[in-house]
């Protein structure tokens, strides 16, 4: 190993509990399901009020749940998204969720995604966003969720990706209020959001 050592954006050991690999969500189980690992992520202490999961889009497989760690891993780049995107390149041993031989997958988040995690979905190669919470929702706790394109989902809907928003809005805003009732770090970077 590099003297400058690794990156590791990891799962908290209780994501177990909840996330059975293979396990296999209908369509409305997959939202309820990320609002629960965003939910539990916030009373846990173990990240922000973010969950995602990536799925296989017909069976509804589980492939990799994610939960957002940036301040307990000092690790900016750990949201949600990003954490399920790659642990489901990890499990699939792929770095393209869209390529070749393998079934269509859903990204479902429970917030829209910053410029960032826009970005992420996109190289992902999942054909499918599903998402809960808006920006705004996250916005109006304090995050900062950059610089996104206006029509973003006409963006991912150029490039093949269907876009579903405002899947249980107000369960999933609920989850970012309680995280900032809770008075956790509302962090952004240098602050200035």
């Amino acid at each position: 190993m590099s003297s400058w050592g690794k990156v590791i954006v990891d799962a908290p050991d209780w994501v177990d509990e909840l996330a059975v690999p293979g396990a296999v969500f209908s369509e409305e189980q997959r939202m309820p399901f990320v609002i629960e690992l965003a939910r539990r992520n916030v009373v846990e202490q173990t990240g922000g009020p973010f969950g995602a999961a990536i799925f296989e889009t017909d069976s509804g497989r589980l492939i990799a749940p994610g939960v957002n760690r940036v301040v307990p891993i000092a690790i900016s780049f750990a949201h949600a998204e990003i954490t399920a995107i790659g642990l489901a390149n990890q499990q699939l041993g792929v770095f393209d969720l869209g390529g070749e031989g393998l079934p269509l997958m859903e990204l479902v988040a429970s917030t829209e995604p910053c410029a960032l995690c826009l970005g992420a979905t996109v190289w992902s190669g999942v054909r499918k966003l599903v998402t809960g919470a808006r920006d705004e929702d996250a916005r109006a706790i304090g995050f900062d969720e950059g610089p996104k394109v206006a029509d973003w989902q006409g963006a991912l809907a150029s490039r093949g990706i269907e876009v579903v928003v405002d899947v249980m809005r107000t369960e999933a805003a609920a989850v970012l209020d309680l995280y900032a009732a809770g008075g956790a770090p509302i962090y952004n970077g240098r602050n200035d959001a």
